[in-house]
């Protein structure tokens, strides 16, 4: 609303028989007596005429939202949707990965709209792609003391409680693979609220120089790292996608050169991709380049050069790799495969190996809901799904069983042929698998040893299944593939 103008305030309306026009600066309506049939007193009434003709457009940076047309410059450079200056980590698309365009079809008809013959055959791909994998991963189900007296407040609702035992078995992992240490970095990806970072942070107690890291792309209610305050651990949050992350320019990493462990719960789709490739390849590649420069240059570009070889001598009573690596280790809760992206997938290579490609994956991604949507329908007709989102948008949920949306039918005709409410379930984990196994080939060409594993009972969560990796010089059984 304008400084003044003849429309009723939000604090009242004028009294019967008086002028319509709010006075902003009295903070209340004029009083002057109208004449019959009219709104506005003589005074006012040629500024409301005047404030009737001003025209009201959407904002061009944000059409949630109105301006007036003659004061839209103006408004252009203090309204909040103004795209701010990019911080030095950011460079576009960096891992994006690279864009085929001739590979990705324009336009991919629905699972509903393919004939009997042509879903049979997209199964018939998946199994025999699938043969030799594993489908029954090794139970990881752990828990950690860090959390045993959050997990036992009879306050706990079961939300909490699900949540907190996932966080614990997470935690439990990243022990094992002896990466829960000092002198670190964490970097939370998907990081919302921020509450695994937390449970790391509690975990670690005094242990010195532990940094957090934590990213997200967008504004997030209720955060808990802003309330940790100890003098060892550093909590900074970064507002950016992860496909425009550089973790090799961020200070903090550039200069005091700490080993990255990356970490996620229930990482969605294409955002684990994302992460796998900034961490092992946009990060680790820029530290290799750097460490390949003359010994004479990079000592005296890299202060710190004395003290991580002191800390490598001090590795095995300090927890710390013997050998000094950009990335020592991967822990990563993943989630919501129906939302990953052919362009971004990591996994083109072994898909390609397998006689497959993007038309394939894009069913194989929209058939992976079938492992957790719930669908009460045997037909196949059923695989026709509508995804919309949830009603509620900022209840600021950590869940995602159905990734964030709700699946609903929409076909009217049934398809020839049917599958049972089992059968679907087991074709919806086979498509996971095998773009899990992409994930895992890719790790494995980057010189990791990569591991999938169930970390939490499917009643807890649907999305059970946790993926680990650690640099081949520090491998141990526990996390071969």
């Amino acid at each position: 609303m304008a400084a003044s103008g003849p429309m009723p305030h939000a604090t009242g309306f004028p009294a019967e028989g008086r002028c319509s026009y709010y006075v902003e600066k009295k903070k209340r309506f004029c009083r002057m007596v109208v004449a019959a049939g009219k709104r506005f007193c003589g005074e006012h009434a040629g500024a409301a005429e005047e404030e009737d003709t001003r025209k009201r457009i959407l904002c061009p940076l944000d059409p949630k939202h109105t301006v007036y047309e003659d004061q839209l410059a103006k408004h252009l450079k203090k309204c909040n949707s103004r795209e701010k200056p990019k911080p030095d980590f950011f460079i576009q698309d960096i891992n994006a990965g690279l864009k085929d365009e001739t590979e990705i079809p324009e336009q991919l008809v629905p699972i509903s709209s393919l004939s009997e013959e042509q879903l049979e055959n997209l199964i018939k791909k998946l199994r025999k792609a699938s043969e030799g994998l594993n489908s029954t991963l090794k139970d990881h189900i752990m828990s950690h003391p860090a959390l045993q007296d959050a997990l036992k407040d009879p306050k706990n609702g079961d939300s909490a409680t699900k949540h907190l035992k996932q966080q614990a078995s997470i935690l439990g992992n990243i022990e094992k693979l002896k990466l829960l240490g000092p002198r670190r970095c964490f970097v939370e990806f998907g990081a919302g609220k921020g509450k695994l970072s937390h449970w790391v942070d509690i975990a670690l107690r005094d242990a010195e120089k532990v940094h957090f890291i934590l990213v997200e792309k967008v504004s997030t209610r209720f955060k808990v790292d802003g309330k940790h305050r100890k003098k060892n651990s550093v909590f900074e949050r970064l507002q950016i996608d992860i496909q425009h992350l550089c973790l090799s320019r961020i200070p903090v990493l550039r200069e005091r050169k700490l080993p990255v462990v990356g970490i996620g719960k229930h990482l969605c789709g294409v955002a684990t991709d994302l992460a796998l490739r900034c961490l092992v390849e946009t990060y680790a590649a820029s530290c290799e380049e750097r460490n390949e420069e003359p010994l004479a240059k990079r000592i005296k570009n890299d202060k710190t050069e004395k003290e991580i070889n002191t800390l490598a001598k001090e590795g095995n009573e300090k927890n710390v790799p013997e050998k000094w690596t950009p990335v020592a280790g991967i822990v990563i809760a993943l989630c919501c495969h129906h939302r990953c992206d052919w362009r971004h997938y990591v996994g083109k290579e072994y898909f390609r190996a397998l006689g497959l490609g993007a038309v394939e994956f894009h069913y194989f991604q929209r058939m992976s809901s079938w492992a957790t949507c719930g669908m009460g329908k045997t037909s196949l007709e059923a695989s026709a799904v509508t995804v919309k989102r949830k009603d509620n948008q900022n209840d600021d949920r950590e869940e995602h069983d159905d990734g964030g949306y709700r699946i609903t039918d929409d076909s009217t005709n049934s398809l020839p042929g049917l599958l049972t409410v089992e059968e679907k379930k087991k074709i919806g984990h086979l498509c996971k698998l095998l773009i899990d196994q992409g994930r895992i080939q890719y790790l494995q060409q980057k010189g990791f040893s990569p591991a999938l594993q169930y970390y939490t009972d499917p009643l807890v969560s649907l999305e059970n299944v946790l993926l680990t990796a650690l640099p081949n010089h520090s491998s141990s059984p526990e996390t071969t593939a």
